[in-house]
């Protein structure tokens, strides 16, 4: 189910990952958080996923 602003508009999904000592996370400015992740390249990958979920 898509996401929408204050306005009525979709909202975009921006992703980050943040290292949290050993391990990496995903997030969403919607508020998504993925796993955490000993692999950048995994947390990355969560990222891509929820992305392309919208």
């Amino acid at each position: 189910m898509a996401q929408h602003d204050e306005a009525g508009l979709p909202q975009e999904h921006r992703t980050t990952t943040v290292e949290q000592g050993r391990f990496c996370v995903a997030r969403c400015i919607c508020g998504w958080r993925g796993p955490a992740r000993r692999a950048r390249s995994l947390a990355r990958t969560d990222a891509e996923g929820h992305a392309a979920a919208e």
